[in-house]
């Protein structure tokens, strides 16, 4: 009995006193910080304070060891890593190129990550807003703000054959960015522009910061059966998922902040600022026609996700007054998705419908101020008996499928005082 009770407590005064490994270290750099992430075998005793001549953060932890060397290269914040390990204390030492404003934090284990300590080294970026005079100045480009998800230490789905969901939703990004700025009257803001996190408050805050009239979040995610393919848009619901790949889809984004690195105070302050109920704020409104023209332009050319339509409480599309949508490119859990959504011609061909789609609802509801606002004043015609979209086509020098484009028409059948918008 005795030799029992010393064993319990021998391992248990182990335990307290074991430890805790710094396994590795990875840096992601963003347009307006670096982030550096240990990864720990447990939870760690540490201080952070700030050096300066020349500029450096230091890092001590205490009953700590260092089982894995620390290495950068190549990093526009970070000249270079030291470190040193003496009688169960670890020293480790950023070396700057320039003062910075530091900040850290530990996680808890989250998806495939253990316990990571997160430091994060600020730069002093003021965001290039557009103000309220360019806002309503007459003659303005629309603006679209393109989000990538996921991002730096949050990889997002990952494919059969190992695609990283954040890399293929950046090359569509990115691709989508083009179109946009190719027609004339829009133009294009990409949230994330590199491999780095940012959390979902601040996605929505950038676009809202630069004026944006539309929010557009691209993803490529997984589901639990690798059958399940297509392309599908969501807006935002308060009130329940519309399917059960919808509340999937949802619970697997809003995991990210977790997986990405999100201090908890923000999340408490984000929750508490934005988690009000949207349904009586005319963005809700606005979302769902603008997602209900994205999805009429894919559902002919891509091949969508049962009827390819749908509403979860995603995180990222709450803000509170920009119209906002999620657009599941196809599931990179499904090999043949996965190819497609590596293949340059997919990616053209969806992108473009979606750029058409985003387009038609300008039209259909032209902010004001705007430079497609002057070019669609005036231009309906409403639906008389007798009426036929050749003839409508043919009265006002259009073509006929310009004119089911941009209302979203996938035949010429007609209804008796409906509204059709004319391009110009």
């Amino acid at each position: 009995m005795k030799k029992t009770v010393f064993t319990l407590l021998f391992l248990l005064f182990s335990g307290t006193v074991s430890a805790t490994n710094i396994e590795g270290m990875r840096v992601w750099t963003g347009p307006e910080h670096t982030r550096a992430v240990f990864d720990l075998s447990g939870d760690a005793d540490y201080k952070l304070f700030e050096l300066q001549n020349p500029p450096r953060v230091v890092i001590d932890l205490n009953d700590a060891k260092l089982t894995s060397s620390l290495t950068i290269k190549n990093n526009k914040d970070i000249k270079k890593v030291r470190f040193n390990s003496e009688n169960d204390k670890v020293r480790i030492v950023l070396d700057l190129h320039d003062s910075l404003k530091s900040k850290s934090f530990l996680l808890k284990p989250a998806g495939k990550y253990g316990h990571r300590l997160v430091v994060d080294l600020n730069r002093d970026v003021k965001p290039q807003a557009k103000t309220v005079e360019t806002v309503t100045q007459p003659n303005r480009d629309v603006i679209v703000a393109i989000d990538a998800g996921h991002g730096g230490e949050d990889p997002g789905a990952i494919g059969a054959a190992g695609t990283y969901e954040k890399n293929v939703v950046l090359n569509i990004a990115k691709e989508l960015a083009k179109k946009i700025d190719a027609k004339p009257g829009m133009k294009a803001l990409i949230i994330r522009t590199g491999d780095y996190y940012i959390k979902h408050r601040k996605r929505f805050e950038k676009a809202r910061d630069h004026g944006a009239d539309l929010f557009v979040s691209i993803h490529a995610d997984a589901f639990h059966s690798r059958k399940v393919n297509g392309a599908s848009v969501y807006i935002l619901s308060q009130r329940g998922a519309s399917s059960e790949a919808a509340k999937w889809l949802a619970e697997s984004e809003n995991k990210s902040d977790q997986i990405g690195g999100v201090v908890i105070e923000d999340k408490q302050d984000m929750l508490s600022k934005v988690l009000y109920d949207l349904s009586q704020n005319a963005a809700l409104e606005e979302s769902h026609k603008a997602a209900k023209s994205v999805h009429a332009s894919m559902k002919s050319v891509v091949k969508l996700h049962g009827q390819g339509f749908g509403q979860a409480n995603f995180l990222v599309l709450k803000s509170p007054d920009v119209p906002s949508m999620l657009v599941e490119t196809g599931y990179i859990s499904n090999p043949g998705d996965e190819k497609k959504l590596k293949d340059p011609k997919h990616v053209d061909k969806l992108t473009r419908q979606i750029a058409e789609g985003i387009r038609n609802y300008f039209y259909q509801s032209p902010p004001p101020n705007t430079w497609i606002a002057a070019q669609a004043k005036g231009k309906k015609h409403i639906v008389q008996s007798g009426d036929t979209l050749t003839d409508i086509a043919s009265k006002h020098g259009v073509t006929l499928a310009a004119i089911k484009s941009i209302n979203n028409k996938t035949t010429n059948k007609l209804m008796v005082g409906e509204v059709l918008y004319l391009p110009n």
